[in-house]
Parts: structure tokens; sequence; C-alpha cells
């Protein structure tokens, strides 16, 4: 099993209770661990913020509307690019 926060592997059990845990119950005095009780209060209240209704709510962006952002996003990239690129760089022919 890897990290979440880095790529390096871990033989650590995870603390967080998912649905998909095959790990066993925990024993007495791992449930009586303040970092286990402070992810399992701080997984009851991302619960509580999950609401259907406010999922049903959400804007969802057309294709069109998708590709028109993404045109003018890359649009102004270039625009900063080339303002950086070219701004005093004119080349001036001197007499020798």
């Amino acid at each position: 099993r890897f990290s979440t926060y880095s790529t390096a592997p871990t033989l650590a059990p995870s603390l967080a209770p998912t649905h998909i845990s095959t790990t066993p119950s925990l024993t007495p005095s791992e449930k009586a661990s303040p970092l286990l009780t402070d992810l399992k209060s701080m997984h009851a209240s991302l619960q509580r913020m999950e609401d259907a209704r406010m999922q049903n709510q959400r804007y969802a962006v057309s294709d069109d509307k998708s590709e028109e952002i993404g045109k003018l996003a890359l649009g102004a990239k270039l625009e900063r690019a080339l303002d950086r690129r070219y701004s005093g760089q004119d080349a001036s022919f001197t007499k020798k």
C-alpha cells in the first residue's frame, strides 16, 4: 500500500474508516486512541456535509461552454507569454 501524501510504501494499517476496509475490528486499547477518535469525528463531520440535494443542484458545464472556456484561457496564456517575450526586445541598428 502506498501513502496518500508520498509515493513511499508504508506498512502501517489505515486508521480511516472505509466501507471497503477488510481489517479486523479494533481492540479496546485501539478504540481509546486520541488519533483514532479525532479521525472518526472528522469523518462523521464530513459525512454530515454530504447532502444529495446539494449534489443535484451542482451546475454541469456543457461541452460547448467547456471548449469555449478552454479557448479563452489558451488565448489569455498566449497573450501573457507574448507580452513577456517581446517587451523591450526590439532591435536597434547602429551605424558603424
